[in-house]
């Protein structure tokens, strides 16, 4: 993608108390929000193609939806003001009327239509009884007195969509009820914005792709297949670089091959203080770092800035080493950031309240992401517990889990029976 003209020292460099080495998460997510942009180029794919893809543009719909006044059940179409709130009416049936028939039945006064579900009012009536609520005999029904009103059970021409209006905005992320609505309006073919080309890879010596012998003080790599996952969900084009060594050669080759075929670069590992960490001074070598320390826990080493290359550039999301924490801050941090960039409406992730079952203890001074179980107690009401030990390294913590506890940046300890916030991980998948 091109190069944005303003830097994120541009961006950064006039905010109050702005410190790149202990960020609190919404000061973070705003300078992200506020930097990346969406890719622009747009695709037209059919209709069953458009699944989890993001809208380009407003769908218009082009004819009202229903197009007709119609029945909104199977009974019988009658005028309103034959009915009688003290007695019971009787009324002739003059015909029979089912979904997308074309012929018309004038429905005089005393007279009523037998009407199927969908099936087109007739002009001269407004209201529909349900068939259960009648007592049929010859070519007549009896319609006891009050149990329907004018205008019960009649759906308008237009109730769903008036035409010309918007059915879709821009920026929906495609869902199978979309998919759905889009048919109703005749729509075969939609325009979608590019699939987001994300390049993903390790940093580590010690790291070994499945397959490969593990030698003494290895470990097999993880955070490339929790990657794949969560990248996967997004309906991003994915380009998996694998393991790359901890040498800034290797480094370096890596981000400017990944920063001229993807729009976006998300590394494991390398942003940390130690000695062979160079992640972060390849990012200021190649382009602008805004921040490498975010006030969070786990995932506190995280670094966000842009690298160019060839005249090419990539936004580039330096995620922590540690398995929890990469789900965590790609989760909470990235993952907003690449549906900006794939051109999706904003969509804060929905947060619930629970109570807590347990104490939890908790510094102020920064968010903690701790995994936990929600449930409901024997009254209905929603509680949590956290899933036990909660190191940043447990990734079977995370398997365990079915929602994140968010324990917000001001907080301090909590007690049993405290309400606190949680993100279901439905939510997030």
């Amino acid at each position: 993608m091109t190069q944005p003209n303003r830097t994120l020292h541009d961006l950064t460099r006039n905010l109050a108390t702005f410190d790149p080495e202990a960020l609190p998460v919404d000061r973070a997510q705003a300078i992200i929000n506020a930097f990346v942009t969406p890719v622009q180029a747009i695709e037209q794919v059919a209709l069953r193609s458009a699944l989890d893809r993001i809208l380009a543009r407003d769908i218009v719909s082009p004819i009202s939806v229903p197009s007709h006044d119609n029945s909104a059940m199977d009974g019988y179409a009658l005028r309103g003001s034959d009915l009688r709130a003290d007695q019971a009416v009787t009324l002739e049936v003059v015909g029979t009327a089912f979904a997308g028939g074309t012929d018309r039945v004038t429905v005089l006064s005393g007279q009523c239509l037998r009407i199927m579900t969908g099936a087109v009012m007739p002009t001269d009536c407004d209201t529909v009884i349900p068939q259960e609520f009648t007592d049929v005999g010859d070519k007549r029904i009896t319609i006891a007195a009050g149990i329907v009103r004018p205008g019960d059970n009649r759906r308008f021409a237009g109730e769903d969509l008036q035409a010309g209006s918007v059915a879709l905005a821009a920026g929906t992320i495609i869902r199978p009820a979309d998919l759905g609505l889009l048919a109703s309006l005749g729509v075969a073919e939609v325009p979608v914005r590019r699939r987001l080309r994300v390049a993903f890879f390790s940093t580590g010596n010690e790291l070994r792709s499945i397959g490969e012998v593990l030698d003494p003080g290895c470990v097999y790599d993880s955070n490339r297949y929790t990657l794949f996952g969560m990248l996967s969900r997004l309906g991003c084009d994915l380009i998996d670089m694998g393991v790359v060594k901890d040498d800034e050669a290797s480094l370096e080759a890596a981000m400017r091959m990944a920063c001229e075929s993807a729009d976006a670069i998300i590394t494991s590992g390398g942003v940390s203080v130690g000695a062979a960490d160079y992640t972060r001074q390849i990012m200021a070598r190649l382009g602008d770092v805004g921040f490498w320390k975010i006030g969070m826990r786990p995932g506190r080493p995280m670094a966000f800035g842009q690298v160019t290359s060839n005249g090419k550039s990539a936004y580039l999301f330096g995620l922590p080493g540690n398995p929890v924490a990469v789900m965590v801050t790609f989760y909470f941090i990235a993952r907003a950031a690449l549906l900006r960039m794939m051109g999706a409406t904003d969509t804060p992730l929905p947060m619930l309240q629970a109570s807590s079952q347990a104490p939890i203890r908790k510094k102020p001074g920064r968010t903690e992401y701790q995994r936990g179980i929600v449930s409901r107690n024997d009254a209905g009401r929603m509680q949590v517990r956290i899933t036990g030990a909660q190191g940043s390294g447990i990734l079977r913590s995370m398997t365990e889990a079915n929602c994140m506890v968010v324990l917000h940046d001001a907080q301090g300890n909590v007690n049993a029976g405290d309400m606190v916030d949680v993100v279901l991980f439905d939510g997030l998948e």
